[in-house]
């Protein structure tokens, strides 16, 4: 019993030992440099996924003194956020390695190319922090990739075919390519007699889907389960329009199989990365390549080499250019029995491409996502040859990481009561100071007045009290974030709907009470007033890609609150002020970074300035929430 006390005084050492133990970890984690939003470079490449892994193998199994790689857009519709990670690969693997990255548009099909398209392109690359160490197009190979052409044919692997579409997909084994698969009757033409039909292409007397040269491939063994060797198409005749460059020279256009891997070469590629539904196509990329002696057969050393990586996905969304062109122009229904007749016409669903509610990329940055916070996404993903899919709010969770650190706090208030102190006097204002970010007090500030009259959201107000709602209600005081005082809730006033309309309320000393809550609020007198609109997912369906596209089924799936407009909301002055720092309200298209005012509305979510107004009103568009909202 003796050695009780002993014991006790030991356990209770060890205890104290832990504690102080504990104690100093905390203040050494305390005392570590917190990230900066001023130290964040505007322009950040991330370049993790470069240093590890897929991307390093690539890297590994060939060397070069240059890397040399390339992004090769259609110019047929608006890039969406799967193109942010082959962007993000194909430029930043190139300045990983000190290289250079072309941009090469593939302008091979004139019926679906617009010059809109063209421009956008050019604008998000260079909105993502890239500057491209030449604009190329394939339209700059036209001539000498149709003089391959018709080398290949001299070579007797390429043959002009007149079969069908339905005759061509019989060859390759039916719809279920199951069948057994044979050559067309053209295959084995006399070579002059291709090159004499290739001509006559050329010079238009055939018209769109009448003739067609197909590459001399495989149909037998060791290829005959890949697609990608069955006599695929290397020009056909198109529909008489003109070429955005060319004009009216050309009445063929080369196919992506054939000008691929050839511009490739013209442009000295060393590795054409791109997504794993081109794997199949490798053998017919190297093919093409061997057969004109371009690069050595079974051999990098010469040539490039292509290499493929998973693609990156959204779950939820819709990425499809024709499905987006359907949301964005409407959709007609047409009676399967007779074409001319429509069934049901679709409204369009959204404003536009650039509307924040979709997943392109002129949308997502009118939406306000920072560009570097983009990078920073892709990058924390990496890369494999596996595909990609994330959650939504995965991807607002690393959007919302980032804004936390880099924006500045405001308030603002969505759907104001007016609230009149009537305890002060009618001219009474007094001019705050308050730091943009509450972790840096001695920070960047703002000038924040409070008068007599303010605004609070609607939402931070009941009729009846409850003991457990903190926030104001009658004979409750609250909490005024950033003021001075306190207020406590005498009456209110209702219009002819029941609505409440104006709140009296008295200054209550900050000394007097300890609230229960803080709530945020707008000065009544140099408030701005706003439209504020927020953003939830388009469709209600975690998966809008199974929807009936094609019968306009996915009309019946829209989630109506897809966008909430709060057209009386009112944001405190600052962002005036904010707004006037910039020469220019709006994206500057041709620098890297772009002039879009970003904010955190305290409690409420991420802002950004629209680059239009609404009935001479600033717009405010939701980036992301605060937090991730459960119901996604």
């Amino acid at each position: 019993m003796a050695e009780a006390p002993k014991e006790i005084s030991k356990r209770a050492a060890e205890k104290a030992k832990k504690k102080l133990e504990k104690a100093a970890k905390k203040q050494e984690y305390a005392s570590r440099p917190k990230p900066d939003a001023a130290s964040t470079p505007s322009n950040a490449n991330p370049s993790s996924m470069f240093d590890e892994g897929w991307l390093k193998r690539v890297y590994e199994e060939k060397p070069v003194k240059e890397v040399r790689t390339r992004f090769p857009p259609e110019p047929n519709g608006y890039l969406h956020i799967g193109h942010a990670k082959a962007i993000a690969v194909n430029f930043g693997f190139a300045k990983h390695y000190n290289g250079i990255c072309f941009l090469r548009f593939d302008d091979t099909n004139p019926e679906k190319e617009e010059e809109a398209y063209f421009t956008s392109i050019r604008e998000i690359v260079a909105w993502l922090g890239f500057k491209p160490h030449q604009i190329t197009h394939s339209s700059d190979h036209f001539d000498r990739l149709y003089e391959l052409a018709e080398e290949l044919i001299r070579r007797d692997k390429a043959y002009v075919c007149h079969c069908t579409k339905e005759e061509v997909n019989l060859q390759r084994g039916g719809p279920d390519n199951r069948g057994k698969r044979f050559g067309c009757a053209h295959r084995d033409r006399p070579i002059e007699e291709s090159i004499t039909e290739f001509r006559n292409m050329r010079d238009g007397k055939y018209a769109a889907g009448e003739a067609h040269l197909r590459m001399k491939q495989s149909l037998t063994d060791p290829n005959e389960g890949n697609p990608q060797m069955w006599d695929l198409a290397a020009y056909r005749v198109t529909k008489n329009k003109e070429h955005a460059r060319t004009g009216n020279k050309w009445k063929i256009y080369p196919t992506y199989d054939f000008t691929h891997c050839l511009c490739d070469s013209f442009e000295d590629i060393s590795h054409s990365l791109c997504t794993t539904e081109f794997f199949l196509s490798r053998t017919s990329y190297d093919w093409l390549l061997e057969v004109l002696d371009i690069k050595k057969p079974k051999s990098d050393e010469k040539g490039p080499m292509q290499r493929e990586y998973g693609r990156l996905n959204v779950a939820g969304t819709i990425l499809s250019k024709r499905r987006i062109q359907q949301l964005v122009q409407g959709h007609s229904v047409k009676d399967p029995n007779d074409p001319e007749k429509t069934i049901k016409t679709i409204p369009p669903a959204v404003r536009g491409w650039d509307d924040p509610r979709l997943f392109t990329l002129v949308a997502l940055r009118r939406r306000g996502i920072p560009a570097p916070a983009l990078l920073s996404f892709v990058s924390e993903l990496g890369v494999t040859d596996a595909l990609t899919n994330i959650q939504i709010v995965r991807f607002e969770a690393a959007i919302r990481k980032y804004l936390e650190r880099t924006v500045p706090r405001l308030m603002l208030v969505l759907d104001p009561i007016l609230v009149v102190i009537e305890d002060l006097p009618e001219d009474y204002e007094e001019v705050l100071t308050v730091p943009f970010d509450p972790k840096k007090p001695d920070g960047d500030s703002r000038k924040v007045p409070i008068s007599r009259k303010i605004y609070i959201d609607r939402a931070d107000f009941r009729e009846e009290d409850d003991p457990n709602f903190f926030r104001l209600a009658p004979g409750k005081t609250v909490g005024l974030l950033n003021a001075p005082f306190l207020i406590k809730a005498t009456s209110f006033e209702k219009d002819e709907n029941g609505k409440v309309t104006t709140i009296k309320a008295t200054k209550v000393p900050t000394e007097a009470e300890k609230p229960k809550a803080f709530i945020h609020w707008v000065d009544g007198a140099s408030g701005i007033d706003v439209v504020a609109r927020q953003y939830n997912t388009l469709f209600l369906s975690d998966e809008p890609n199974t929807l009936d596209w094609k019968e306009g089924g996915y009309a019946d799936n829209f989630n109506p609150n897809s966008e909430v407009s709060y057209k009386e909301a009112k944001v405190e002055k600052a962002l005036g002020d904010l707004m006037s720092k910039h020469k220019e309200h709006g994206m500057d298209k041709e620098k890297a970074s772009d002039d879009l005012v970003r904010f955190q509305a305290v409690r409420t979510a991420y802002f950004c300035v629209d680059l239009e107004k609404e009935d001479g009103k600033v717009v405010l568009n939701q980036i992301v929430t605060l937090k991730e909202d459960k119901a996604k």
